[in-house]
């Protein structure tokens, strides 16, 4: 009797035991830096101000938002201390790391000689990082106007095209975002992100989408809209096309292949200029190529880029051909901070750091294995609709019927507070706010993508 309850009691320790490595959140990678001591206001006194002083139009992510002070390749720090495995790069924005120190190397000798002058005269940064940029696209696409941001550099292409056609009509996908001022707006083709103002000579073509789009994959069905909206909504002659490889805000969705070739010929044959949005894709996101088009196997006419090209500085620009850049000259056209020697040498540094690091390659070969890792996860979670991308642009999208594809709103917002309680900052997307923006700085290792998707793994156990 007494020997049976000594048993009973043996198989209760062992299982609580077992229960209780079961639960146990993943183990986050080690990582060899130690944060600043911080003494600045609370999180509570900054959302205070935040909310009296700044746009009321702001928003955030989770319940409790978080103070981050202090950022590290793939990390970053909250006012306690507390490391966070960054998964959403600033909105795929800061690519090398943070804080890279030959990123913040090049812009403090620079910041320590000459700030801003005016391109109104010389300077080697802003030619420099010209000329190596230039060397970085295909074809004849090497004069660069810089610009402070995506939204400048897609309006400033948008305004070559009109200027160089002599054509008014735009052609733009829908779920696409090129930006928030007047000229991309239009272009912009989703509600959650356009105002009651005047957007003219903007068509919509439908969304070569492979997971929720009307003709699958089928491509020549949905270059067929694009020819169509050319012979009846437009004179026959457009100013051009504009479209990104994969579209970031849209949710991260690949173009269906073989449509881009398809696309471009139609809009080349009425006359009009193929614009590419690598604001999210470009600078080595992708893996694969340093462009997103590169997949496609497409050269543009005009190329926009911004978020990655300065690791988090306000940069952007466009690049072209010598022709095309000559409609500028028609008229004075200047931008007061676009190409200033801060924001160059800062860029320039970025392209050396991915050359130097290999960070294309571990985009490639850590971006492969994380998918295929998340495509296992999909397997096992029933809520996981549809896993796409490629190298370290990647979506995971949530469902709660997969036959009917609803969108898993609430669902996706209560796994990224279980994600961010063990660790995990990620980002979310997609017209119905349902995908995971899966978008790390370039320099994610393999071991950061086996803990971010055994946190994933958790937080969806917990739905």
């Amino acid at each position: 009797m007494q020997g049976g309850r000594i048993a009973r009691r043996g198989l209760s320790r062992l299982a609580a035991a077992v229960e209780t490595a079961a639960v146990a959140p993943p183990r986050m990678p080690d990582f060899n830096h130690v944060p600043l001591p911080y003494d600045g206001p609370s999180a509570a006194e900054i959302a205070r101000k935040r909310a009296e002083f700044l746009s009321p139009s702001l928003f955030h992510f989770y319940s409790k938002p978080l103070n981050i002070v202090e950022g590290k390749m793939q990390y970053l720090f909250d006012e306690r201390g507390r490391r966070y495995l960054d998964a959403f790069a600033g909105i795929a924005t800061v690519c090398c790391g943070h804080c890279h120190p030959d990123v913040v190397g090049a812009i403090a000798a620079q910041a320590g000689r000459l700030q801003h002058s005016t391109v109104l005269y010389l300077n080697h940064a802003i030619a420099d990082f010209a000329e190596a940029l230039a060397s970085k696209m295909p074809g004849d696409l090497k004069v660069v106007f810089f610009t402070n941001s995506g939204t400048e550099a897609n309006e400033l292409a948008i305004m070559m095209a009109r200027l160089y056609t002599g054509s008014h009509d735009i052609i733009s996908l829908r779920n696409s975002y090129h930006g928030n001022a007047a000229g991309t707006m239009g272009a912009t083709a989703q509600k959650n992100w356009k105002f009651s103002v005047v957007q003219s000579g903007v068509h919509h073509a439908v969304n070569p989408d492979p997971y929720r789009g009307a003709f699958g994959s089928d491509a020549e069905k949905y270059a067929r809209d694009v020819q169509e909206i050319i012979e009846f909504g437009t004179t026959g002659q457009v100013a051009g096309f504009i479209s990104e490889a994969i579209q970031g805000v849209g949710g991260i969705v690949e173009l269906s292949p073989g449509y881009l070739p398809l696309a471009y010929e139609a809009v080349r044959s009425a006359g009009g200029l193929c614009i590419a949005d690598e604001v999210q894709a470009g600078f080595a996101r992708v893996g694969s190529h340093f462009w997103g088009f590169e997949i496609h196997g497409v050269v543009p006419d005009i190329v926009t880029m911004a978020k990655g090209i300065g690791n988090g500085i306000p940069l952007g620009a466009v690049v072209t051909t010598p022709e095309i850049a000559q409609v500028l000259t028609r008229r004075c056209y200047f931008n007061t901070f676009g190409g200033n020697p801060l924001c160059t040498a800062g860029g320039l540094a970025v392209l050396r750091v991915l050359e130097k690091e290999g960070l294309q390659a571990n985009a490639h070969a850590v971006g492969s294995y994380l998918k295929d890792r998340l495509r296992a996860l999909q397997d096992k979670h029933e809520i996981i609709g549809d896993v796409r991308g490629t190298g370290f642009m990647l979506g995971v999208e949530l469902v709660t019927d997969r036959q009917l594809k609803t969108p898993a709103k609430d669902e996706i917002c209560r796994a990224m507070e279980h994600m961010k309680e063990m660790g995990v900052l990620v980002g979310k997307g997609g017209f119905y706010g349902n995908v995971f923006r899966i978008t790390p700085p370039l320099c994610f290792t393999k071991e950061d993508a086996d803990f971010f998707v055994a946190v994933m793994d958790s937080a969806l156990s917990k739905l």
